[in-house]
């Protein structure tokens, strides 16, 4: 990389703080004073090319369609959309040589609005990035997509199913969730088993500062000790029965050198503190898995804020630092609340839950002071029990694409069900696979909400030999680099 003899310590400025370097951890200084006209902007800090958006579209926000970085695969993204008209008289005032580049479209493939290119190698997008980055990890995008009033019905079905759910016999529940799961199916957005397309809009946006840098894009990588992904082992304990149930799945785990993090219901079954404290000492972590596990922790503020003393009680008799929600319930304004260290209620994507969705990413994202670890692997009792497979097939398909990609396979499943030894059989399968994989970081997810907040509280420098970090990751941070541009 070839940079002037007294180059900055940063590679841009921006004139706001921008969701995409901040996660990535690109060098960036943030000035102010670069906003004006009603356009945000990231330029380089040795002056020239810039990547320019509007300060506010000030209107709807819509699903629309972009190409990625390659030119040719389509990604889905959710925000207001400047149209072209609107944008060729902000850019008026920034002078000439603006040319349109790249449409995005709806749906009907109806032109919303373009990206422009200006002669200086400056580019123009009719949108905010962070808008679309956001819309995905809270899944507002299920909002702009079917309306605020088909989200609102949706979560009232959800809401009605649980209170009356322990009326109903198990087979009942059984056949109901099967039958709903043909219509979950059909969902076409957010994708499963993989939706990409936040990763696709992050290439694309990288792409760009790319081009603009005119250099390799530098950026701490996502996991630390040079390793490649994450395999995170978790558990949850819904009955009785399964607490129980717990000790095979131990010795499975032990016998293959991994441990894995079980999330507890405090009020619903005896757990005993001493049995705790021995699976904590033998390296296994416990997490709080709701109140009553009844579906009801999250269904108002009022409900969650009765429960949660509770709930921290139990987290400090077992040492625990985080939290799922029973039946992957969660609300992205009222995850914070929780005051708990991660939150890992949220799938990548999973049509088949009760409250389906995604927040489209297999990376670790802050929520506030909280960080979301998203479950990236189906679930046992979906897959073996509502989809009826017969092996471990989607497990191992899943977590080879995300270390491929780069990124956490977080897998959860219940000793209330590996009671089955065809499904213990498979589970073991599963970590056989995988135990000897030397590239993938074998953590709890306790560690990898740790690392994820040294490396947030990290950033790069340029010194004589190249871009180093500094801050709490520096000993095991990478320091990585993207080749592309557009």
């Amino acid at each position: 990389m070839q940079r002037p003899a007294s180059p900055p310590q940063t590679l841009f400025v921006s004139s706001r703080p921008a969701t995409l370097l901040e996660y990535f951890r690109i060098p960036c200084q943030v000035d102010a004073e670069l906003a004006h006209d009603g356009i945000e902007q990231v330029q380089l800090s040795a002056g020239g090319s810039a990547l320019l958006w509007p300060a506010a579209a000030n209107g709807r926000a819509v699903a629309a369609m972009i190409l990625g970085a390659d030119g040719e695969t389509e990604v889905p993204m959710f925000a207001q959309v400047l149209p072209d008209r609107v944008a060729e008289l902000l850019l008026a005032k920034r002078g000439d040589g603006w040319r349109r580049v790249r449409s995005i479209t709806d749906g009907d493939n109806n032109e919303l609005g373009s990206i422009w290119r200006c002669e200086d190698g400056s580019v123009f997008l009719p949108f905010d990035p962070d808008e679309v980055i956001l819309n995905c990890w809270s899944e507002h995008y299920s909002a702009i997509a079917a309306g605020a009033r088909a989200r609102n019905l949706r979560q009232g079905l959800m809401s009605i199913y649980y209170r009356v759910r322990p009326l109903l016999p198990r087979p009942v529940q059984i056949w109901l969730r099967r039958r709903f799961a043909r219509v979950q199916a059909r969902s076409r957005f957010p994708r499963w088993p993989v939706e990409t397309c936040l990763h696709d809009f992050f290439d694309l946006m990288l792409a760009i500062l790319g081009g603009i840098a005119g250099e390799p894009v530098p950026y701490i990588a996502a996991w630390p000790d040079n390793h490649q992904w994450a395999l995170v082992l978790t558990h949850d304990v819904e009955l009785a029965r399964g607490w129980a149930a717990i000790d095979p799945v131990l010795e499975l785990e032990r016998a293959h050198g991994m441990r894995s993090s079980w999330n507890l219901v405090p009020r619903r079954y005896a757990v005993e503190d001493a049995r705790v404290r021995e699976l904590v000492a033998d390296g296994f972590e416990i997490g709080v898995h709701g109140l009553h596990h009844d579906g009801r922790d999250l269904e108002s503020v009022a409900t969650l804020l009765e429960r949660l003393p509770g709930m921290h009680e139990a987290a400090g008799r077992w040492g625990a630092v985080g939290f799922r929600s029973p039946a992957m319930h969660r609300n992205w304004d009222w995850i914070p609340l929780l005051g708990f260290d991660y939150d890992s209620s949220c799938p990548d994507t999973d049509p088949f839950e009760p409250q389906a969705g995604g927040c489209c990413t297999w990376l670790p994202f802050f929520n506030e002071g909280m960080i979301e670890l998203p479950l990236t692997l189906v679930q046992d009792h979906t897959l073996f029990v509502i989809l009826r497979q017969n092996d471990e097939t989607a497990w191992v398909e899943k977590a080879e694409f995300l270390r491929d990609r780069g990124g956490l396979a977080m897998i959860d499943t219940h000793p209330d069900y590996l009671v089955d030894e065809r499904l213990l059989r498979a589970y073991g399968r599963f970590l056989g696979r995988f135990a000897e994989d030397e590239s993938a970081w074998k953590a709890l997810p306790r560690d990898v909400s740790a690392w994820w907040r040294r490396r947030a509280g990290s950033h790069l420098e340029w010194h004589r030999d190249g871009w180093h970090i500094v801050g709490p990751a520096a000993d095991e941070g990478t320091v990585a680099l993207y080749e592309g541009a557009w």
